[in-house]
């Protein structure tokens, strides 16, 4: 599989979860930025205003390529088809079944299979006209651990990879 694909695939399975993460991300950062004011005695090595000045802007840094990957992603699904948009949601963000995407859009099994392809095809052709090839999604994204095991598990052909709560909260605390 091609890895235009599997980002192709892995971008639209975490796009939903990308406002949560970024809003777990200002909340941290408020939290941090609250407690800065306490740091004295021994937590003053490790909670110096320096340190907490970096964690900040690390925090904003992941914020930035996550609104950035939310933004590239609903411009590009405003250039598909209308009913090819809504087969990408109904795979990869609400994590619908094939068989379920074509009984709730009237349409055969294959062409649910044939509209995913091309679909996939041409979301991995647009991201590569916006200049977001393999190699730089993944270093944009390399720090995104929880984006980066969804892209581990699509490349695995884990079909069925699912995004769980805890993990997520995991993500945002790494």
């Amino acid at each position: 599989m091609k890895e235009e694909i599997i980002w192709t695939k892995t971008i639209l399975t975490v796009y939903r979860y990308l406002d949560r993460v970024s809003g777990a991300i200002d909340r941290i950062v408020l939290r941090s930025g609250l407690a800065s004011g306490n740091v004295y005695g021994q937590n003053y090595l490790y909670n110096n205003v320096l340190s907490i000045s970096q964690k900040i802007i690390d925090l904003s840094e992941r914020k930035v390529s996550l609104i950035n990957l939310k933004v590239l992603t609903e411009e590009i699904l405003k250039k598909l088809k209308a009913e090819d948009v809504k087969i990408l949601i109904e795979r990869y963000v609400d994590g619908r079944k094939y068989k379920d995407i074509a009984e709730r859009n009237n349409i055969s099994l294959r062409t649910v299979y044939r509209r995913l392809d091309a679909s996939e095809e041409v979301f991995a052709r647009f991201l590569g006209v916006r200049g977001y090839s393999a190699e730089k999604l993944s270093a944009m994204l390399s720090k995104e651990k929880w984006i980066m095991s969804a892209f581990n598990h699509i490349k695995e052909k884990s079909e069925d990879f699912s995004i769980s709560a805890s993990f997520l909260a995991r993500a945002v605390s790494m």
